[in-house]
């Protein structure tokens, strides 16, 4: 009877600690999610952080890319500007010189009919 003391004594320490491990390990099971659990969340808002990061950096440089488009928009328009009065100098200058041409034909002619009647005389 002695033998079969012991051995249920054994048996009971036994279950004693195997609960204890099974507790230990359900601890660390706990643990282990609430760490996983963290982690996940970190994860989560760091990814949220480098997200609106890079809105920001997207949004920098669309702002920079309608800022130039909007200078060479700009600077368009004034060549353009530029080119019209040229073309309109250009058109005056035309108008012109094809007057004074228009002058001097007449002038040329009137003595060149001037030349022929002298001719005819002489």
């Amino acid at each position: 009877m002695e033998e079969n003391t012991i051995i249920q004594a054994v048996l009971h320490a036994l279950e004693q600690h195997s609960d204890k491990i099974s507790s230990k390990m359900e601890e660390m099971e706990q643990r282990l999610r609430g760490e996983m659990h963290e982690m996940g969340q970190q994860l989560r808002t760091e990814m949220h952080e480098m997200g609106q990061q890079l809105h920001s950096e997207i949004h920098a440089v669309e702002t920079r890319l309608e800022a130039k488009i909007d200078s060479l928009r700009e600077e368009m328009q004034q060549m353009n500007k530029q080119l019209n009065e040229r073309s309109d100098r250009l058109e005056e200058e035309l108008a012109d010189t094809q007057t004074s041409v228009d002058v001097l034909t007449t002038k040329v002619l009137h003595h060149d009919r001037k030349l022929r009647q002298l001719a005819k005389q002489a």
